[in-house]
């Protein structure tokens, strides 16, 4: 079993209505990008995973149809999904196959086509990841969930509005930084309390965007890694855990226990704590999410979240630089590149490529990408030698 298996190589494109491309050509895009960066040719590659949701694509097996347009037959594709974690999950699945010495490297790319459904469309199909028989069926929503979470956050801790539109602020201060976001835009508190409501308690400046996109990261064991590349940043550890399908059968509603158990297993995993990360991208899916995320990963003690953000310790300068690539709220969620992004981002934060957004001394990172309302998580640390 190889030692470690690390990042050589890492390409993205801009998340939004991408109108111009096809999903194929979104996932060209990032590829080709992360094969300039690893300074390898496709034939090098031994296989590849492809993170899609694939009920969004009138196409079906739609890791056949991008392996295809990539270049890359006869190797071995194939598609992971779960939810809105499908990217760290083909990210987990290229890095058991490295581990178990099956494959060298492998590409692992995250793309998803969502602006050719309507909003309603899409709100309907996200419902569905819900338990079905009980909950879904009754008209729950991603929104109507997290407003669920949100309002026991309030009640047991006192968490206010402010303190969840400061998630939103601090995440478009730095999507306005960051050229592959969605949203480039600075927002205000005033303009954020102005917005629509959605599910009480949250408003439109509360929740993320649906969004067209890619990602990619190209894998290698460690023999290979060390030759290619100068810059290898390594996944030590590597969590994950899932949850009830029904979100009233879990113990509470203001934590996830797939996100506080993938934690705990990464940590484990790369011997570090919470305590020892510089940077992390979580699932901030809504702004409650991420002071759930916050609350987690050990990042401050339960119920301290929303005082995190408010006393901005995950800024760039304060304890965790949390999502300085503006998050999935300003850069934008296309759920099957999701995950790939993420750790796209750490990667070039631990290499010290991440220009006006850089984190300083950035050597440990961190990325927490949920599926479904928590009913899957994945956990990654990473680390640059």
């Amino acid at each position: 079993m190889t030692k470690r298996v690390g990042i050589i190589g890492l390409g993205h494109g801009v998340f939004g209505r991408r109108s111009d491309a096809t999903v194929q050509e979104l996932a060209f895009e990032a590829f080709a990008a992360a094969l300039e960066d690893a300074g390898i040719e496709r034939k090098e590659l031994d296989a590849s995973v492809i993170g899609s949701v694939p009920e969004y694509h009138k196409q079906r097996s739609l890791a056949g149809v991008v392996q295809e347009y990539l270049g890359l037959v006869p190797k071995p594709t194939w598609l992971t999904e779960v939810a809105c974690a499908s990217g760290s999950a083909a990210i987990r699945t290229a890095w058991m196959s490295i581990k178990a010495g099956v494959h060298d490297i492998v590409a692992v790319i995250g793309c998803q086509k969502m602006t050719e459904l309507s909003t309603p469309e899409i709100l309907a199909l996200m419902g569905r990841v819900g338990e079905v028989q009980w909950e879904s069926v009754f008209g729950t929503t991603f929104p109507a969930y997290y407003a669920l979470f949100a309002q026991r956050h309030i009640h047991e801790f006192g968490t206010t509005r402010e303190q969840m539109f400061q998630v939103a602020i601090k995440n478009h201060f730095y999507g306005a930084k960051n050229p592959n976001a969605l949203f480039r835009k600075e927002i205000t508190m005033d303009k954020a309390k102005a917005s629509a409501q959605v599910a009480s308690p949250l408003q439109v400046y509360d929740c993320c965007a649906n969004a067209d996109g890619a990602a990619c990261i190209i894998l290698a064991c460690e023999d290979r890694a060390r030759e290619i590349s100068q810059k290898t940043v390594w996944l030590d550890g590597m969590g994950c855990a899932t949850a009830s399908m029904s979100v009233l059968k879990r113990p509470g509603l203001t934590s996830l226990p797939s996100a506080e158990a993938a934690a705990a297993q990464a940590y484990r995993m790369a011997g570090v704590t919470a305590d020892d990360i510089k940077v992390a991208d979580v699932h901030d899916c809504f702004t409650i999410a991420e002071i759930m995320a916050y609350e987690d990963l050990g990042f401050c003690k339960k119920g301290e979240g929303g005082r995190f953000i408010a006393e901005r310790k995950t800024y760039i300068g304060g304890k965790v630089a949390v999502n300085v690539d503006g998050g999935l709220k300003a850069k934008g969620h296309p759920i099957g590149a999701t995950g790939v992004s993420m750790t796209y981002e750490i990667a070039k934060q631990l290499r010290g490529e991440a220009g006006e957004r850089q984190v300083p001394n950035a050597d440990i990172g961190l990325t927490h990408n949920v599926g479904g309302i928590g009913q899957y998580c994945f956990v990654q640390v990473l680390r640059r030698d």
